[in-house]
């Protein structure tokens, strides 16, 4: 399976101590030199950067086509990670895409992307038998404590799909 990865899927799991899900899941994931520049080179994130230089189950690789890229991003107003993330799955023949961004989800969709987000991730990793009830709760409360940008209704849908009636 060829999975591609947009920033804040990466970024959310990583803080939330979850990154590792990726790898069981999926193996490897591609990401964008954009996206591995919005990831490493980004002042607020350093300790984050040394972690993602460090994790062995990322997969730099370039866009073959950046005017596509170009074109996109003038077309749609989405930012160079997204972009890229969306030719990438294109070139490369891509099976899955994680985004969470709804205006990049909205033109996924409309290219007709599979994609997935850190919510759906979550609970793919949960039926899988990656992670348990308690493991989920811990990782969408760690998301929270680093304002991470999660709705209430996408937490409660995850809370309900483990089984747990919390509410957020």
């Amino acid at each position: 399976m060829i999975v591609v990865s947009d920033t804040t899927p990466v970024l959310s799991l990583l803080k939330a101590g979850c990154l590792g899900l990726l790898e069981k899941l999926y193996r490897n994931v591609l990401i964008p030199k954009a996206v591995y520049r919005e990831l490493t080179e980004n002042p607020a994130y350093l300790e984050e950067a040394e972690f993602i230089k460090a994790t062995k189950f990322f997969c730099v690789v370039e866009v073959e086509n950046i005017k596509s890229v170009n074109v996109l991003r003038s077309v749609t107003g989405l930012d160079a990670g997204e972009s890229e993330a969306l030719i990438v799955y294109d070139e490369r023949n891509a099976d899955l895409l994680l985004m969470d961004e709804h205006k990049g989800r909205r033109i996924a969709k409309q290219l007709k992307v599979r994609y997935i987000g850190t919510a759906g991730i979550l609970m793919l990793a949960y039926d899988k038998g990656y992670i348990g009830q308690v493991e989920v709760k811990v990782c969408l409360d760690a998301m929270l404590a680093c304002h991470i940008r999660l709705d209430k209704k996408i937490c409660d849908t995850v809370m309900a799909h483990i089984g747990l009636d919390e509410r957020y």
